[in-house]
């Protein structure tokens, strides 16, 4: 039983993979873990053994200051937060094993965090790329789809819509639309994350677009209320907005394929750039928390990072 006390233990290394053995069948035969998650906690442990058999010291005698000088040691190699985290997990969970055995007095692995990861900066469009792929037009393609994906991408870029927001868009105003353009007004109205309701300036070239499509939109859309349907007469999904922005970004000979996330990105990046205004671009992304808009500072310094290394006579070394 997992409580019971094990037998005598030998002493040494010998000890040590005799524990590690019985914890693997434990967790083996015990808890019926899936072979693959049982090699991975073999590997764990081996690596665990390694730096314990380097400091000298048996695991049972394994204390917390030595876990955070290997987690100090794995992190300067290289590895990853997130590995890193899922090496504790399964080096907390042996020790944790130890103690119903009776064998450690605590766990040396409680408490001990895996460094945080670096928050990727969200990919956005150069002005003069997300210009591109706004005005880019498909000669190829049925008049009717490429005034919708048109209008689609101005609302997207023009707006930072979320492509949920998007789709979720009606005709017309009614006490059934989640969210619809108010054309007169130049307004968008959608509902957001957590049902929140905002309302968010459409821009000029957006309306035109808009307009547009309005104008052919009866004859795919019959009587379905969305704003933007697909070829079936239906409400447009979100997937099917992602496949037809890609397929629009590699015909307009985008470096990188586009997704709607991508055009709130460029909109929030660029409407900082232009402004400076961090709490109106929480308002216009509908962020209920500035520090979520906050990652968009990253992205405006970045952009005068490298304006400053290509115009600034003593941003680059002598040859």
């Amino acid at each position: 039983m997992d409580g019971a006390p094990v037998a005598a233990v030998p002493d040494g290394a010998d000890a040590d993979a005799a524990l590690v053995a019985r914890y693997l069948e434990h967790v083996r035969s015990g808890k019926r873990l899936a072979a693959r998650t049982v090699t991975l906690y073999t590997l764990d442990l081996e690596r665990l053994q390694a730096h314990a058999r380097e400091a000298g010291v048996p695991l049972r005698a394994v204390q917390t200051a030595h876990i955070r000088r290997w987690v100090a040691r794995m992190h300067a190699g290289g590895r990853s937060g997130r590995g890193i985290a899922l090496i504790l997990s399964g080096w907390r969970g042996f020790f944790h094993w130890l103690g119903l055995q009776d064998l450690v007095p605590s766990n040396p692995v409680v408490g001990v965090k895996a460094p945080r990861q670096p928050r990727p900066l969200p990919k956005a469009l150069g002005v003069d790329d997300a210009v591109r792929l706004a005005e880019h037009e498909d000669a190829d393609a049925d008049p009717l789809l490429e005034a919708r994906d048109a209008a689609i991408v101005e609302l997207l870029y023009g707006c930072g819509l979320r492509v949920g927001e998007l789709v979720g868009l009606d005709a017309q105003a009614g006490p059934q639309a989640r969210g619809w353009v108010d054309l007169q007004a130049g307004e968008a109205h959608v509902l957001g994350k957590g049902s929140k309701r905002r309302t968010v300036p459409v821009g000029v070239q957006a309306l035109e677009a808009l307009r547009h499509w309005l104008a052919v939109r009866p004859q795919l859309a019959g009587d379905e209320p969305a704003l933007f349907v697909g070829q079936t007469g239906r409400r447009l999904s979100a997937d099917g907005v992602r496949l037809r922005l890609r397929r629009r970004s590699l015909g307009a000979g985008l470096a990188t394929p586009v997704h709607p996330h991508m055009l709130r990105h460029s909109f929030a990046s660029h409407v900082l750039q232009s402004s400076g205004d961090l709490r109106a671009v929480q308002e216009l992304l509908g962020h209920t928390n500035i520090a979520t808009t906050q990652v968009y500072t990253r992205l405006d310094f970045q952009h005068l990072a490298k304006a400053y290394d290509a115009a600034h006579p003593r941003a680059h070394r002598r040859k």
